[in-house]
């Protein structure tokens, strides 16, 4: 069971732009290795920040529309939107420690 939750076009508005604590988007594809690669360091970082912060994954195949308004060219990508708004976005697979620490700029 993942700790992050899916979302989609239809559901990012309410559950990412309205919530009351930063969320963390991984934008991912079933056919992409390192969003697979990835999928254990989120749910692990995801059960460590708890309730700093929500973790959501949005399939880029299936929700093209909010795909193109973060234009996402790569993925996986990770967005962390606060209040509405983006406040840091980085690419790429990488180990726990890195990804901690791209998140720790922005969660507090």
């Amino acid at each position: 069971m993942s700790n992050a939750l899916p979302v989609t076009d239809a559901t990012f508005e309410a559950e990412v732009l309205q919530s009351d604590v930063p969320v963390v988007v991984d934008f991912w594809a079933e056919w992409c290795g390192p969003c697979r690669q990835m999928a254990p360091v989120v749910d692990e970082v995801a059960a460590e920040l708890g309730e700093r912060a929500k973790f959501v994954k949005l399939d880029v195949d299936a929700n093209p529309a909010t795909t193109r308004s973060f234009g996402v060219r790569s993925i996986p990508t990770f967005a962390v939107v606060s209040g509405g708004e983006v406040v840091h976005q980085f690419a790429g697979s990488r180990p726990k420690a890195s990804f901690k620490a791209q998140l720790d700029k922005v969660i507090v």
